[in-house]
């Protein structure tokens, strides 16, 4: 019960038409050892997390608090190290990796026996939508519901297919991708929206990597006004594109940007991309647990 090591997957959020209900676990992660303490501290790993609050003001420590509090149970203090390969605020679900980590810590110490179910739930509730804590949690590629407290979700797997991350040296906060999305849209924007949604899925479902990929491109909700705050975006979608990828899109709010491609294109649409230097770009895979 004393000392506990997590490793929780970054995730890249709504895959173009999964508008806060789509996501997937991606093998970079936030480390986290834990032992019991007679204070809340934190050792911070690594540079970029320095800035980061210490003791319970630190949103891990905090999300284990209020969890704890939530089952009527007392946290225990603890002293973390903590690293992480997730860049903070690039749209790789660096605060949900966080959540979920004192989730796992408040369920470990307090023996609440929380289920998958469980830790979705009151993940989503502390985020409001399901799409990056989802997949954090399941692994794979996820499908997610959350209002008022109602949770429907299912996880699938995406075999035979590669993901590159194009990372900009820039951030965008959720706030700013927030505010640039329109407060309604019309009727026939919503309709068309849905029947998109409806066929990416079933493709996604069916393994039509190629026609879930053009539709994915589709999205009429977030895509079009978010991608003005990326330079980079129209750049390294033609690129891939053109170079046999499946779809290029946003990684939930960016400033990152996911592309799908097959396995066998991995190399090729890589070494096409360092022409956009500005950005970091790596191969990755999709996190199963």
């Amino acid at each position: 019960m004393n000392n506990v090591s997590l490793k929780i997957p970054a995730t890249s959020a709504n895959l173009g038409l999964g508008f806060d209900t789509m996501g997937l676990a991606v093998n970079k992660y936030l480390y986290i050892k834990a032992t019991e303490s007679d204070k809340w501290e934190f050792e911070f790993l690594d540079e970029e997390l320095r800035d980061l609050p210490n003791g319970e003001a630190n949103f891990v420590a905090s999300t284990a608090i209020d969890i704890a509090k939530t089952y009527n149970k007392s946290m225990p203090s603890l002293f973390i190290e903590m690293s992480s390969e997730i860049p903070l605020t690039h749209g790789l679900g660096s605060s949900s990796s966080a959540i979920v980590a004192g989730i796992e810590l408040a369920d470990h110490y307090c023996q609440l026996g929380l289920s998958t179910y469980d830790k979705i739930l009151l993940a989503s509730k502390i985020e409001g939508h399901p799409d990056n804590v989802g997949p954090c949690i399941t692994g794979g590629a996820f499908v997610g519901y959350y209002r008022d407290g109602y949770l429907a979700y299912h996880q699938l797997n995406l075999d035979k297919i590669s993901l590159i991350l194009s990372i900009p040296p820039y951030e965008i906060s959720t706030k700013v991708a927030r505010e640039a999305i329109p407060d309604t849209y019309k009727k026939g924007a919503a309709i068309e929206q849905n029947a998109l949604n409806n066929v990416m899925l079933l493709s996604m479902v069916n393994k039509d990597y190629k026609t879930m990929g053009e539709l994915m491109m589709q999205d009429k909700f977030h895509e079009p006004y978010r991608q003005p705050l990326i330079a980079e975006f129209p750049e390294i979608k033609e690129i891939a594109v053109k170079n046999g990828a499946y779809a290029t899109v946003i990684s939930g709010a960016g400033p990152t940007v996911l592309t799908l491609c097959p396995e066998d294109k991995v190399e090729g649409i890589l070494k096409e991309l360092q022409q956009v230097s500005t950005c970091k770009h790596e191969s990755v895979e999709v996190h199963y647990n």
